[in-house]
């Protein structure tokens, strides 16, 4: 990535157009809240507490069951919580699964069904593996089992860990140690090709590869290793086969990472290859692709659909950034949560021009199932600035912008009713952004972290978007979902307007549609 299309790139996007919204136009809108929660409306969030990084869910008896990191405070020690879903919106709590014990956490890992019983605890059999430091130290974070007979709501651990930090019991330098605190996150999966179970386990500087027969006894393979560490560690890997849209098979291998010094996202990066039972050796080393441009994607995990397992899968993110994570939030103070999912969204395969494969992102369509209201506005050419007469707290934005000799074109949601403050999702020469700044509220300022870009071609002259605000997010996907960025907005209760902007010559909008998500 050139310099200039740097996410960190100083230059707001925020010009004339996008800072002059203080007329107010008649409303079409959606009817007044009696109160002043900020919880959100169609995201996934803790019934209390900190919610953190998602863990892959399962299909078990008709739902998807997933499993969350819980703590009681702000980034404190936690286990795993437990929701169930049947259409990938609408989640239902069912407590704590894998509970924080005697001050021993419980961080990320995989759950499997055991459908063969080869782990012996019976067919059917939920298994999880998962890190956790052992006596609290952070240079022995091990992988422990726990395992649910009845569907995945209560566990019983394994006392020992089934795979060993050799690196932890051994390290003595300051590298040495470094190394072995990181040593986490395992993802399994069934190898039907090679009748064993596989772990991927991230790692400071590669990805650790692991196989089993049993899921208890593991024999480690050969590392994953990128040559340019200024990439990130790997934070929960994920490895998967899935079938692309011309009917060709490939192997990904993702993770969470922090690029942040190369100006490349903070979030789910990942490599197409080959996994050959020994190793995974991918298309491109030196350069990964990204599910997501925004800030707040992380902890990313992915899953079959269970209606289509080999051609879609779904993926959900943690809509928070370690670099501001361990902070209140205005959450905290109205409803009592710390966190949140993103959407769920849908992934495919595709053969790009240049003869490599992407991974394509959608919304997950049972979205609609949860919309009410849906407004249609006529065409509108704007040059400079005006408000769209409509409020609302949750919806789907879908438009077309198309333009000529524009510099700065877009979007503003959240617009409170004096214009102060909102959030821009627009075009400006070689990037697509979102910026959060004008957002702002007191105390809860992100600089520098507050304007997303992603790369588009400097000489597009139209965009296809559909933008999902929530009380606490936006999430943004453009053109078939190439490109996606998410990020934790922080709006405030009245911030409910919505305008349209252009500097530097006019701009059309169009296809105008505003579906209303029903709380």
């Amino acid at each position: 990535m050139t310099p200039e299309l740097s996410r960190r790139h100083i230059l707001q996007g925020t010009g004339a157009g996008a800072l002059a919204l203080f007329l107010d136009s008649p409303l079409s809108s959606a009817p007044a809240h009696a109160n002043t929660s900020l919880r959100a409306v169609f995201h996934m969030t803790p019934p209390s507490g900190w919610l953190c990084d998602p863990q892959r869910p399962i299909h078990v008896n008709g739902a998807y069951h997933l499993y969350y990191l819980h703590s009681a405070q702000n980034n404190g020690p936690g286990g795993w919580d437990h929701a169930t879903t049947t259409d990938a919106v609408a989640f239902t709590h069912h407590g704590a699964a894998v509970p924080l014990q005697q001050g021993f956490p419980v961080w990320s890992g995989s759950a499997v069904v055991d459908t063969a019983n080869t782990a012996g605890f019976g067919a059917g059999t939920i298994v999880v593996l998962a890190t956790q430091p052992t006596g609290g130290i952070r240079k022995y974070q091990e992988q422990y089992l726990y395992w649910s007979t009845d569907g995945g709501y209560t566990f019983t651990a394994l006392r020992n860990p089934v795979i060993a930090n050799t690196d932890g019991r051994t390290a003595t330098t300051q590298a040495e140690i470094d190394n072995a605190e990181w040593f986490r996150d395992p993802k399994v999966h069934w190898d039907a090709a090679r009748n064993e179970w596989v772990c991927v386990i991230g790692r400071a500087r590669y990805a650790a590869f692991y196989t089993s027969p049993n899921l208890r006894d593991w024999q480690l393979k050969r590392n994953f290793d990128y040559p340019n560490h200024s990439l990130g560690g790997i934070e929960c890997p994920d490895l998967f086969e899935m079938t692309a849209s011309d009917g060709t098979r490939h192997w990904v291998l993702g993770a969470s990472m922090d690029a942040y010094s190369l100006g490349l996202p903070m979030t789910y990066a990942y490599w197409t290859g080959a996994w050959d039972g020994d190793q995974f050796v991918a298309d491109n080393v030196s350069s990964p692709q990204w599910l997501d441009w925004g800030w707040d994607w992380y902890g990313a995990v992915t899953w079959p659909a269970a209606e289509a397992p080999e051609e879609r899968r779904y993926a959900i993110g943690w809509m928070n950034n370690w670099k501001y994570a361990a902070r209140d939030v205005p959450t905290d103070a109205s409803d009592g949560y710390n966190g949140q999912n993103s959407i769920v969204r849908e992934l495919r395969m595709e053969r790009q021009p240049g003869g490599w494969y992407s991974l394509l992102s959608s919304p997950v369509p049972a979205l609609s199932d949860h919309l009410g209201s849906t407004t249609v506005f006529r065409d509108r050419t704007v040059d400079g600035s005006t408000v769209l007469p409509w409020r609302g707290r949750a919806y789907e934005l879908e438009l077309d912008i198309a333009w000529e000799a524009a510099a700065n074109v877009g979007v503003s949601v959240g617009r409170s009713p004096d214009g102060a403050r909102h959030t821009n999702i627009g075009k400006y020469g070689g990037e697509l952004y979102v910026d959060r700044a004008p957002s702002d509220q007191s105390g809860f300022s992100l600089v520098p972290f507050t304007r997303a870009a992603a790369p588009i071609a400097p000489g597009a002259r139209s965009v296809h978007l559909r933008i999902f605000v929530d009380t606490q997010s936006v999430e943004v996907f453009v053109n078939a979902g190439h490109t996606v960025l998410s990020q934790q907005v922080h709006f405030d209760y009245g911030d409910t307007g919505i305008s349209f902007y252009a500097d530097g010559g006019p701009a059309t909008f169009s296809g105008i549609t505003l579906r209303e998500f029903l709380a």
